[in-house]
């Protein structure tokens, strides 16, 4: 919580003294803000130590400074200011060295005076999670106070660790510790279940760590004692990235609605001639944690019945479909209307596809994983859709990429969804 603020004041220093370049401060503050943000050096660790962080700190130090500097000597000719301006830019470059340097004694003092402590759970109780509690015991500078172990249930009588309980209690578990922090060490179950578990909403709040079960693989250099550990992103969207996506989402569709008015005009007018009243469907899908909602689509074919709509899986064949509506459907431009769906909130401008309730209970049933796709609300496109998994493709993909997707999020990576869809569209990859 200190850092970013010091990392800023240290940055802004040379205004003090002059503010004759104060847009290059400006601008070298903001750049090196973000080049520390993007390579991690805001994210917490375990194992606090500014040696660590200052190979990274120092070369995005340096190319926030080249950037800044380039720009400045395009606009300046005078050798004296850009001498001027570098000498602050050193300056105010030393500064957050000394400033992190600062930092982390506070930060390791306060962990060894125990008066930052954050009770962790560890999962699992073998050779690795019973030498990661000895070492959370011995040492309060990792900033955690171990609560006990949780594992599968077990047909032995006794355990030589303190187990507090068994994976299947552990949202209550994590309640009634009240726990920050899971540290996730050869857990006795497989991998699908424990992901089911840790996708709990009263487990998603925690912090999740893991050792790797490779140890020769990289872990940043985070470590607790010798066992190397990396920061498991959140396993599904909330807090700041939530707000994040929810307002990018507005401004997307917001913008899209404006930009492509004509083209939905067009569409209602094809429509409408195709088929006369009626020219929007809606249906009942399945959005985030698993609430219903009514999806809008123009209208591309009419079902003999509401049970025929609700059931049947694939109609791209079906002779049903006009000429107007196959050539919507194959656009995608069939799907404009939930632009709509996106403002009011039902839906993202890019997630999980959402699907009918009765092929949710199905598919759930059939594969575990995906459930997990509701984390999150569904999407007008996804990464499923752009990787060419749409129609009748298998469902075990569909949710592997779904999942990829939440556990990866980030808005570059909604970006570049965006710009594949809409060379999908180019090229007519739809159904």
């Amino acid at each position: 919580m200190l850092t970013a603020p010091v990392d800023a004041a240290a940055l802004l220093s040379p205004l003090v003294v002059t503010q004759q370049h104060w847009p290059g401060s400006l601008a070298m503050t903001v750049l090196t803000v973000v080049a520390f943000a993007t390579g991690g050096l805001y994210r917490a660790r375990r194992h606090v130590s500014i040696l660590d962080e200052l190979p990274s700190l120092c070369g995005r130090l340096l190319a926030a400074a080249a950037v800044v500097a380039v720009v400045a000597a395009l606009r300046h000719d005078s050798p004296a200011y850009l001498a001027d301006f570098i000498r602050g830019v050193t300056v105010a470059a030393v500064l957050v060295i000394v400033g992190r340097l600062v930092t982390r004694e506070i930060a390791t003092l306060a962990r060894r005076r125990r008066w930052v402590e954050h009770n962790a759970i560890i999962v699992g109780s073998g050779p690795t999670a019973v030498e990661l509690a000895r070492l959370l015991r011995r040492h309060p500078r990792y900033g955690l106070r171990f609560v006990g172990h949780v594992n599968s249930p077990s047909p032995a009588t006794s355990s030589p660790v303190p187990v507090i309980g068994t994976l299947d209690q552990l949202e209550q578990l994590v309640r009634l510790a009240e726990c920050h922090v899971l540290i996730i060490a050869d857990p006795d179950c497989p991998e699908p279940v424990l992901m089911e578990l840790l996708c709990l909403p009263g487990v998603t709040r925690c912090d999740l760590w893991a050792v790797p079960r490779l140890w020769g693989s990289r872990s940043h250099g985070d470590h607790i004692g010798a066992i190397p550990i990396v920061k498991i992103g959140h396993l599904a969207l909330s807090g700041p990235r939530w707000a994040m996506k929810r307002f990018s989402d507005l401004v997307i569709a917001g913008s899209a609605v404006l930009v492509l008015s004509p083209i939905l005009l067009l569409c209602t007018i094809l429509a409408f001639l195709d088929g006369g009243r009626g020219i929007f469907f809606q249906q009942e899908r399945i959005g985030r944690h698993g609430q219903p909602f009514n999806i809008i689509k123009f209208r591309t074919m009419r079902p003999v019945n509401e049970h025929e709509s609700r059931t049947t899986w694939s109609i791209a064949n079906d002779r049903r479909v006009s000429p107007v509506g196959r050539f919507l459907r194959r656009t995608s431009l069939d799907e404009l209307p939930q632009l709509w769906n996106i403002i009011k909130g039902d839906m993202s401008v890019v997630g999980p596809r959402p699907e009918r309730p009765h092929f949710v209970e199905k598919f759930s049933a059939e594969y575990p994983s995906y459930a997990m796709r509701h984390r999150v609300p569904v999407g007008l496109t996804g990464l499923a859709q752009v990787s060419g998994l749409r129609g009748d493709t298998p469902i075990s993909d569909r949710a592997r990429f779904d999942n990829y997707y939440i556990e990866n999020w980030s808005l570059w990576l909604d970006a570049k969804l965006l710009l594949r869809t809409v060379a999908e569209v180019f090229r007519g990859g739809g159904r």
